[in-house]
């Protein structure tokens, strides 16, 4: 294992509502000194629900920063001090009107650790109830219900590009869908 860097300074270039932009002086263990780039973010959730059996709650989701749609997992970010596991419930509800029974962490992912230091837990619903969303102003999401092995073609074909949902849905055909890998959720 690598030493850890010595860092010599930390300046904050910005701080915003999510993310904070870090730039670090750091020597090495071999004692080059260089610059690195941080992306703070304190973390956030995604949400694997099947409210149908063999069918998967997606979204249809306007992404700012993509400047398209993109088809994804509900999911949001973390307040601060906020329990992923509550996140995750409240997130769910929001954006697509379920509330969850129970809620089942499924696997840990960091989307970009060469730069972001995100922890997002991907969380499974289970035992949902549908209600009314209460979607923050300026949010475009439109709920969809895809066929498990629609959604599987959706990540070869690449419409679904979202590593966060690539993920969670590829961790649950290898290894909670069983055989074959459409499974009953």
């Amino acid at each position: 294992m690598p030493d850890e860097p010595e860092i010599l300074a930390r300046r904050t270039v910005f701080a915003g509502r999510k993310v904070a932009l870090e730039v670090h002086h750091i020597r090495a263990a071999d004692g080059r000194e260089t610059t690195r780039e941080v992306i703070r973010h304190g973390g956030s959730v995604a949400i694997l629900a099947f409210p149908e059996p063999g069918r998967v709650l997606l979204e249809k989701n306007w992404r700012y920063a993509m400047g398209r749609e993109v088809i994804e997992l509900p999911a949001g970010t973390l307040d601060e001090g906020e329990d992923p596991r509550a996140c995750a419930a409240r997130e769910l509800a929001e954006e697509t009107g379920y509330r969850a029974g129970r809620l089942e962490s499924l696997l840990v992912i960091h989307p970009s650790p060469g730069v972001l230091s995100e922890r997002l837990e991907i969380f499974l619903a289970e035992d949902l109830a549908p209600d009314e969303p209460e979607r923050e102003a300026g949010e475009q999401i439109e709920n969809v219900l895809v066929p498990l092995d629609e959604a599987y073609q959706m990540i070869r074909d690449g419409r679904i590009t979202d590593a966060k949902t690539v993920a969670a849905l590829l961790f649950w055909r290898t290894f909670r869908a069983g055989p074959g890998g459409g499974g009953d959720a």
